[in-house]
């Protein structure tokens, strides 16, 4: 092998790093699939790699890039070390993507600005997360029906349940584990909170703003932060993309996060003694639009926060909440529970209002130059149906063999999961067919960029001279 043919493998190799590199940050960041695809080839376009031999293989786990024609095969593999949302990440890479076609980067400076990606710190200290994390739960709380009040017991409980998962977290500890025991922590907080506030004695004793005619609500919000939102819907936009394999893994993933969320709850119930309450509590909302327009910001801010989301999205993210909630509410209530609406139910509710969000953000990403991933899932975050959630995990757990148990808790448990399902589908759905209508124009502007490098560089890889 010459001198030059050495330099020049030596050369490739550090391209198809560079490229898997590219890939696994992005799943580390939970971008979905699709998204990994489409940067990874825009990368590839910039590295000069001949499309028709590039085959890119990408697994929940690892990643595996390879190069091959009749006579050569390169394959570059990489685990991916951990899995955290981060829109602030995925943003920065897609517009890395663009920009180092754009401005003609070369190898080192495309290197250099990829580390500083993976290295950058996250938007938000540990503490303003937990706090974030803390006021989402509230907000959850009043969409729940508790009072303001309540809505403080629940947000310091799920502050300080975060903040310590954090911290198992910087220990190493096993991640299933972790969720299981903030939940058991929030849950034994909220649980005390409410002891305190219920007890006529103590209450007698509070300020008049501590005073809550809710007391028992924290219970249902106080461990909300732990819902994979991000997770479960990437699930879906992958299953419907046709990358089945990495969604049926992050469907697992999903189901393994809430069974040790619902195991820690379990044991704080048993170990409280705590009542099946949530049968007693409605499910149809009673406060203004106003007000649940205000818990829906918050909540959709602070789960921003637990995303890493850029702090100037915040405004727009919360706006975002505003609209899927109140058009939830709006298609999901009506004269049968004298509220104002169409009075559709809570699945058809959640689908319009998901897609509502869903298709502004299409336009909306255009405004901000960030992802549709990171204006449309912070923003139907608050939609989460925590209600049913908790009423089908209560029901299972105080099963004591009497005649429709089962039914009841199969009922809330299928319905929660339906709900959940027509979010995710309201999220995916207009951002497929977008994406699909915008591709064509995308791939040309793509193809003139790499035509105009190439007048530049000539035929930046060329296998047969390996």
């Amino acid at each position: 092998m010459t001198e030059q043919q050495s330099t020049t493998e030596q050369i490739l190799r550090r391209k198809l790093d560079l490229l898997v590199r590219t890939g696994c940050l992005l799943m580390e960041s939970m971008a979905d699939t699709s998204r990994i695809m489409r940067n990874m080839q825009r990368v590839e376009a910039f590295l000069g790699l001949p499309e028709k031999n590039v085959h890119i293989y990408v697994n929940f786990n690892i990643l595996m890039v390879n190069l091959s024609d009749e006579e050569h095969s390169f394959s570059k593999f990489q685990q991916v070390e951990k899995h955290s949302v981060n829109l602030d990440a995925i943003s920065a890479v897609s517009k890395l993507s663009w920009k180092a076609i754009q401005d003609d980067y070369s190898l080192e400076q495309y290197e250099e600005e990829l580390e500083a990606i993976a290295r950058r710190p996250r938007n938000y200290t540990e503490w303003q997360v937990a706090i974030g994390a803390g006021f989402a739960c509230g907000g959850f709380c009043i969409q729940f029906g508790c009072d303001w009040p309540a809505f403080f017991y629940a947000s310091l409980a799920a502050i300080l349940a975060f903040r310590f998962r954090m911290y198992l977290n910087s220990k190493g500890s096993n991640g299933y584990m972790n969720i299981g025991v903030s939940a058991f922590v929030a849950t034994i907080l909220a649980w005390l909170m409410g002891l305190l506030s219920a007890n006529p004695s103590i209450a007698a004793a509070l300020p008049q703003f501590m005073h809550s005619d809710t007391p028992w609500h924290p219970l249902l919000a106080c461990a909300l932060f732990i819902v994979p939102g991000v997770p479960l819907i990437n699930f879906v936009s992958d299953m419907l993309c046709g990358h089945i394999e990495v969604g049926l893994v992050r469907a697992l993933n999903v189901l393994l996060m809430i069974v040790a969320m619902s195991f820690g709850i379990a044991v704080a119930i048993f170990f409280c003694g705590i009542d099946n309450f949530v049968k007693d509590l409605s499910l149809t909302p009673h406060h203004s639009y106003f007000v649940f327009a205000i818990a829906a910001a918050i909540s959709a801010m602070g789960f921003s926060m637990i995303f890493n989301t850029p702090r100037r999205m915040l405004w727009v993210v919360a706006i975002g909440g505003i609209i899927a909630v109140c058009t939830r509410n709006f298609v999901n209530l009506g004269p049968s529970n004298d509220n104002i609406g169409l009075d559709m139910g809570l699945r058809v509710g959640s689908f319009v209002g998901s897609a509502v969000i869903s298709i502004i953000a299409t336009r909306a990403m255009h405004w901000f130059h960030t992802p549709h991933q990171c204006l449309a899932i912070p923003s139907v975050i608050p939609m989460i149906p925590g209600v049913l959630m908790y009423r089908a995990l209560f029901a299972f757990i105080e099963m004591h063999g009497v005649v429709g148990e089962v039914t009841v808790a199969m009922y809330n448990a299928i319905n929660a999961s339906l709900v959940i399902l027509f979010i995710s589908l309201g999220v995916a759905i207009p951002n497929i067919f977008v994406r699909r209508m915008v591709t064509p124009k995308r791939k040309k502007k793509l193809l003139d960029m790499v035509t105009e490098r190439r007048r530049l560089h000539g035929e930046m890889v060329d296998l047969s001279k390996i």
